[in-house]
């Protein structure tokens, strides 16, 4: 007999679901399948670690597998993991509580990353997202799955493509899907790639749910200094601002990327080649190509 608690999760875990499918359809699940379908990110036979760090965006992606797996064709498998990367007992309590309430199994294991990464004197935060990168591929090879999923979404795409212009002076993006170099064998995917993040805070704070934070201590003083918040957090500020002048900043943004003329760029790398506009200029020109003028 269930207990008056138990009902409550389990009324609380069904309302999740089905404001996935029903109060946020549009914005939640069409975006999901969409990206799936569009970029290919799901094949028959494939066994996917589903990779959970504690926050909104990974628990999300987790339950909008577990409505595909429900719903869909199951000509796939997957696993929902969770890495340990040094948290404190009160995320671990609180990543364990979020998934007992949404009804997610997890297969879990632990890393030194925090401890290694906050030794470290520059770029903290890339050494971490490569170092905990490559501990779920090697998990994820170990337990016979061939893609780990993580849990990007569209507003982390369209910062980093500003972040690579105004700090990293080039032009690239967060692709839908890679295969890994030092892994062979496996992908990596993004399933939310096309779900906005405010979509994802409507999700959870309609169903009164509340997520872990990046956990290290760096993030703990860039939160208490206000001076040092970070390039994506300025990121983030400036996409704002210009969305108060342009509602469609942030698709434009977005289709910069895939609508790319490659006949009016000044130079391009491919495979480790630089490739520039002087290489072919006056064959086009011959050719009456778009660099002839008119």
């Amino acid at each position: 007999m269930q207990t008056g608690g138990s009902t409550a999760t389990e009324e609380r875990r069904k309302e999740a679901e089905r404001s996935i499918i029903k109060l946020y359809r549009k914005e939640l699940w069409s975006r999901f399948t969409q990206a799936v379908n569009r970029y290919e990110l799901i094949k028959p036979g494939d066994r996917i670690a589903v990779c959970i760090s504690g926050g909104k965006d990974s628990f999300l992606m987790a339950k909008l597998f577990q409505e595909l797996y429900a719903h869909g064709e199951r000509n796939f498998e997957v696993e929902y993991v969770t890495m340990d990367p040094g948290y404190d007992s009160r995320n671990r309590q609180k990543i364990t509580e979020n998934a007992r309430l949404l009804g997610i199994e997890l297969s879990r294991f632990e890393s030194s990353i925090f401890d290694v990464t906050e030794r470290a004197g520059d770029s903290p935060c890339y050494l971490c997202a490569r170092m905990r990168r490559g501990a779920l591929y090697a998990y994820a090879r170990e337990h016979s799955c061939n893609k780990i999923a993580l849990g990007h979404h569209y507003d982390d795409v369209i910062e980093t493509i500003l972040m690579g212009m105004l700090y990293g002076g080039q032009v690239q993006t967060m692709m839908p899907k890679l295969h890994s170099v030092n892994f062979p064998g496996m992908e990596l995917i993004r399933p939310l790639y096309l779900i906005r993040e405010d979509s994802i805070k409507k999700w959870a704070s309609h169903n009164g749910l509340t997520f872990i934070r990046c956990a290290c201590s760096l993030t703990a003083r860039q939160e208490d200094d206000p001076q040092n918040q970070g390039k994506r957090r300025e990121i983030k500020e400036l996409i704002k601002s210009l969305h108060e002048k342009n509602p469609y900043t942030e698709a434009n943004i977005f289709k910069s990327v895939e609508n790319v003329n490659l006949s009016t760029i000044i130079a391009y790398k491919e495979e480790g080649r630089i490739h520039h506009f002087l290489d072919d200029y006056d064959k086009a020109l011959q050719d009456g190509g778009e660099n002839a003028e008119c």
